[in-house]
């Protein structure tokens, strides 16, 4: 099976189109991510990316920003990069904290939790690796509220993510916010097509 790990002009609707068809298109997307996120820890929230969640959103900035034709090569640059490429799983991962400065005082004791994310398949651990477009954690010491991982996998972790019945681990593991969750089979299933 060829899976799509890149989104290009030809990709790309007219944004009349895009509209009349957006609605729909919403629900469906809905549908798709539904299996592709899950919990860990009272605050982070994995959000597992794919063509499909990809090209939705540049969609969605191309018609809400209304940017035409010189603001597409711009939304590919910062989007296809979160494609998995066949061999990779990718993350946005977000520290969804509603009130203002509960979010502020967490997020303040976060520095460097990009470099702690993980995916563990059996005894096997995929450290996350942070997206290098810009860096996540300011001097000071304060993560981003949004991470953007990519989690690469060998051949042999592959088989093992996508054998049925297989326990796959999330996890974070910083001094600060330290928690796991095992991963639901429904994402599993979902996540094991981004497999080339």
């Amino acid at each position: 099976m060829t899976i799509k790990a890149e989104i290009t002009h030809a990709d790309i609707m007219a944004m009349a189109d895009y509209g009349r068809e957006r609605k729909e298109r919403r629900a469906r997307l809905s549908a798709i991510k539904r299996d592709r996120r899950m919990a860990v820890g009272p605050y982070a929230s994995f959000y597992f990316e794919n063509y499909d969640t990809m090209w939705h959103q540049v969609h969605e900035m191309l018609y809400i920003e209304q940017g035409g034709e010189a603001q597409i090569e711009d939304e590919l640059r910062a989007y296809n990069p979160l494609i998995p490429n066949g061999r990779e799983l990718v993350a946005t991962v977000m520290f969804e904290i509603p009130d203002e400065t509960l979010r502020r005082s967490i997020l303040s004791r976060l520095g460097g939790v990009e470099e702690t994310i993980f995916i563990a398949v059996g005894d096997d651990h995929i450290a996350g690796r942070p997206e290098a477009d810009v860096d996540r954690t300011t001097a000071a010491g304060k993560a981003s509220s949004v991470q953007f991982l990519h989690f690469p996998f060998s051949d042999d972790q592959v088989a093992a993510f996508t054998a049925p019945g297989n326990q796959i681990v999330v996890g974070i593991k910083h001094p600060n916010y330290a928690h796991m969750a095992v991963m639901p089979d429904a994402v599993r299933a979902a996540l094991a097509a981004d497999f080339a």
